[in-house]
């Protein structure tokens, strides 16, 4: 019953005519009852008749003031009928109920959501970071200020928000409270920046990866709560430089970045208690290969030796299957 009555459900403009006649009945009824001094049962058969027009003889015969409000009855409703069927009509033949419900059943799935990731922006970055997610089955949800933005990208896209990415409300919609990161990739850097800040406001913890595309952003960026500021046009460039020294590598990095799915991917893996891990036999019996490791200083140990000691939440960033990340998490947590 509360989510019928929720503003933005479609079917709350469909009651709306309803509420208003259910009003002026009981402003009859009480107008009957103050003028005429009809009991309650009379009031509201005579406001009935009244409203309905079906022509019945009035309860009693009505003094010049109970006439008056008869007629001030008949006008209004007459009236409002007239507007709210203009009204119903536009909405039905412009298409406006079927955008609404469908908005409204969007919402209800993005509700369902909790750590996922919200994309602000889909456009080229917004789109790259999106196949990622969809190949690794994170969810996510767009937000795009217009639908045609997100149409012309020719892929399905199961949550989505059409909205300003910049207000606290958007966000909200967008489920930020129960989010694990934000990546905001909207052309401006104003818009990032602020976009930035409403994120940080409304969730302390939620991860925040932004772009940037001057050098004197990323400094405001952070400051304003980014975890990491990415500039595309800088990594560009570096990365075609590296390709011309290191062709083979890079292309390798390309491939597993790009292609990670459930038959490759990098993960990290937070240990739960201290131990001593002995690197040949973790890659014999899960499969998985340790390429470093975390400590919770934030700083990182490379290529780790043959056996170390593990203290409890380091994580382990592991090249692996998915099937293979099962069998560590099994031998480790």
């Amino acid at each position: 019953m509360l989510a019928f009555l929720h503003f933005k459900n479609p079917l709350f403009k469909l009651a709306k005519p309803i509420l208003f006649f259910l009003f002026i009945m009981g402003i009859g009824t009480v107008g009957y009852v103050a003028i005429e001094k009809f009991t309650f049962l009379e009031a509201l058969y005579m406001t009935v008749v009244t409203l309905s027009t079906v022509g019945y003889m009035e309860v009693k015969p009505l003094s010049d003031a109970g006439r008056y409000f008869t007629i001030a009855i008949i006008l209004t409703n007459l009236s409002l009928l007239t507007f709210y069927l203009t009204i119903l009509t536009r909405y039905f033949t412009d298409g406006d109920f079927v955008n609404d419900f469908k908005s409204y059943t969007m919402q209800n799935k993005i509700d369902t959501l909790s750590n996922h990731v919200i994309i602000c922006g889909f456009g080229r970055n917004g789109l790259a970071a999106s196949n990622i997610f969809k190949a690794n089955h994170i969810p996510f949800v767009i937000i795009e200020s217009t639908k045609e933005q997100i149409e012309k990208r020719n892929v399905h896209v199961e949550h989505f928000v059409i909205a300003d990415a910049t207000k606290d409300e958007t966000l909200i919609e967008a489920g930020i409270h129960r989010a694990k990161a934000i990546i905001t990739t909207l052309p401006d850097d104003a818009a990032n920046l602020y976009t930035v800040l409403t994120a940080r406001e409304l969730n302390k913890l939620v991860t925040i990866i932004s772009r940037a595309s001057n050098d004197a952003s990323v400094k405001k960026l952070k400051i304003a709560g980014a975890n990491n500021v990415i500039m595309p046009d800088k990594i560009g460039g570096i990365h075609m430089a590296t390709l011309v020294s290191s062709p083979d590598i890079n292309e390798f990095i390309d491939i597993i970045a790009a292609k990670s799915s459930n038959d490759f991917l990098f993960q990290e893996l937070e240990i739960q208690q201290s131990f001593t891990l002995n690197k040949t036999e973790f890659l014999s019996k899960s499969g998985a290969t340790i390429i470093g490791i975390k400590k919770t200083d934030n700083s990182y140990i490379l290529n780790p030796e043959e056996s170390i000691a593990i203290e409890k939440s380091w994580k382990l960033i592991l090249m692996c299957t998915k099937e293979q990340m099962e069998k560590a998490k099994a031998l480790l947590l």
